[in-house]
């Protein structure tokens, strides 16, 4: 027998807005004004909380914490087609898409100064908590995934993770049970080009991280991710496949981290000031935000208003955090033992009782004698 070519799919890329704001028109799509305006509402606090905990951070005021400045398109071009009682599964770049979820500014000051009350998900929406171990979320996606089938639920899980984490054991497992067994997850890659400091070219061969998804056997997309229509469109035919029952996507989101890695990385040890400079003028905030105003969905005095609202939800929740940071409930140790089990088994329940007995101990050991004979 000869031999036969196997016919593969093809990946495509889609990009409708470009760098200077000029969009597609064939290919735009047809969104309310409202929710232009929710796309950029959360795009833009979501930049401007990471610019306030960047100054924090500087200052000794916040823990060191991953940037998500460029990654706004990502995530709330995909995230706005969720339902409440979808499933949102984020890494630690999806800020945009955490507010509009319900998430506070407070909880994810509080997370990033090391408390985990900034962790728990606000009531109403199913979401999982900011995920920092690479790759470990999609498998948990895909379990979810895998449930819905179970229970005959058309709901959909949507989970993110960087270009490093694609090449995790973990993100091989989940997008394969995940294919293999049909549950709806949408896999999201936020492709900004470093895993840490090592570029994208010497972490694979391929020429896209979507392509991937042929090997899987489920339709893969690269987009444009500084591009929110882009995203918007590729997320919403995904969604749709998902909650019909047919299976998982792959999209890869091109983008750039603008930012280190972390506040405690160095970017300039690997990055040339010519290749951050060729990026920052496809950032996806100034490409919408003149897609918008040229639309007529936004005049400048609307903006400029937007601009000191936000400011001012920012100041507030960065002066509830600090507050609530000293309050006897949060300096609280034994409330490492509640968030775990929601039976807690008996040898933790030991350790938590040893634990307040010293704190009892240690407690009155620093009052005075009379004092603690009184008590």
């Amino acid at each position: 027998m000869p031999r036969k070519p196997i016919e593969l799919p093809q990946i495509e890329y889609l990009s409708i807005l470009d760098e200077d704001g000029v969009v597609d028109k064939e290919l735009e799509p047809k969104i309310s004004n409202d929710d232009l305006k929710c796309l950029y509402r959360y795009m833009l606090l979501a930049r401007r909380t990471d610019e306030r905990m960047l100054m924090m951070q500087r200052q000794g005021r916040l823990g060191t914490f991953p940037q998500s400045s460029g990654h706004e398109a990502i995530s709330m071009g995909s995230v706005i087609h969720l339902k409440k009682s979808d499933w949102h599964v984020p890494a630690y770049r999806e800020l945009a898409g955490l507010l509009y979820r319900g998430w506070s500014i407070d909880s994810t000051l509080l997370y990033w100064n090391g408390y985990e009350e900034g962790a728990r998900p606000p009531e109403g929406v199913n979401d999982l908590p900011v995920c920092v171990p690479i790759a470990s979320q999609l498998l948990h996606a895909a379990g979810i995934g895998m449930g819905m089938n179970i229970r005959d639920e058309k709901g959909v899980v949507m989970t993110y993770f960087g270009d490093g984490a694609s090449s995790e054991g973990d993100t091989h497992e989940a997008m394969n049970f995940a294919a293999v067994y049909q549950a709806p997850v949408v896999f999201m890659c936020l492709n900004n080009q470093y895993a840490i400091s090592v570029p994208l070219s010497k972490q694979m061969r391929n020429e896209t991280i979507a392509q991937r998804a042929i090997a899987y056997g489920m339709p893969g997309i690269r987009v444009d991710g500084n591009d929110v229509l882009a995203v918007y469109v590729a997320t919403k035919e995904a969604v749709e496949r998902a909650r019909k029952g047919e299976g998982p996507t792959l999209i890869e989101g091109l983008t750039y981290r603008f930012t280190p890695h972390t506040t405690a990385d160095d970017p300039k040890r690997y990055r040339s000031e010519e290749e951050c400079k060729l990026w920052t003028k496809r950032e996806p905030l100034h490409r919408f935000k003149k897609y918008l105003l040229d639309k007529g969905v936004y005049k400048e005095a609307e903006l400029t208003a937007l601009e000191e609202e936000l400011d001012a939800l920012i100041k507030a929740a960065i002066a509830r955090m600090e507050q609530a940071s000293t309050s006897e409930e949060l300096m609280n140790p034994l409330a490492m033992f509640d968030y775990l089990y929601a039976d807690m088994p008996p040898y933790l329940n030991e350790q938590r009782e040893e634990l307040r007995a010293h704190l009892e101990k240690t407690k009155n050991a620093g009052k005075s004698p009379q004092h603690a004979s009184a008590k």
